[in-house]
């Protein structure tokens, strides 16, 4: 049997009660199998700064650089902080894009999943994202896109999904990241 395809799952909320977090998980358990998901953490990730690079740099850095590298593609999920993305979360990408020429995103298949209490589902925070991982060279799952809005009433304790329709949509574009991420696998 062959080794389920790891996923790296990023959360750009850090409050422990996190709308996104909750949204992550019931995500991940859509999963219809040979895939592993796994969330790394960014909140403890001090913030970037060039001036410790090649030298003792954190070990906080090192160990998130390591996570994400053994990883075969990354889900974003992420509420939207001022229409962009939380600054964790863009520390978290500028932490894995170094060094220079050493990127840990580079060539990742990527999904995003933003996630609101409100109406918009963190519209803005899905664009900005994609903009990063265009540099980044993260090839991003165009559709089915991922905003979910009102999301604080969609997600139980047990993490099952309540409300019908985004448990289908959410399956369905699981289904749809799994493909873009095996498509995108280097042939041996």
């Amino acid at each position: 049997m062959t080794q389920p395809l790891s996923i790296a799952v990023l959360v750009g909320s850090l409050r422990k009660e996190s709308i996104s977090r909750k949204v992550a998980e019931a995500a991940a358990r859509l999963s219809k199998g040979g895939f592993s998901y796994g969330i790394v953490e960014i909140g403890a990730l001090p913030l970037f700064n060039q001036d410790l690079e090649g030298g003792a740099e954190p070990a906080a850095w090192t160990e998130f650089r390591n996570k994400v590298r053994a990883t075969q593609g990354v889900l974003f999920v992420t509420p939207e902080y001022n229409r962009s993305v939380p600054g964790a979360l863009k520390n978290a990408l500028d932490v894995g894009s170094r060094p220079y020429g050493h990127s840990v995103w580079f060539g990742k298949p990527a999904g995003i999943i933003s996630v609101s209490p409100g109406a918009l589902g963190a519209f803005g925070a899905n664009h900005h994202l994609r903009q990063s991982l265009v540099f980044l060279n993260m090839p991003a799952l165009a559709q089915p896109e991922a905003y979910v809005g009102h999301a604080a009433q969609l997600v139980a304790d047990d993490f099952s999904i309540t409300v019908e329709a985004t448990r289908d949509f959410l399956r369905s574009f699981i289904a749809a990241f799994e493909t873009w991420v095996r498509t995108l696998q280097p042939h041996a």
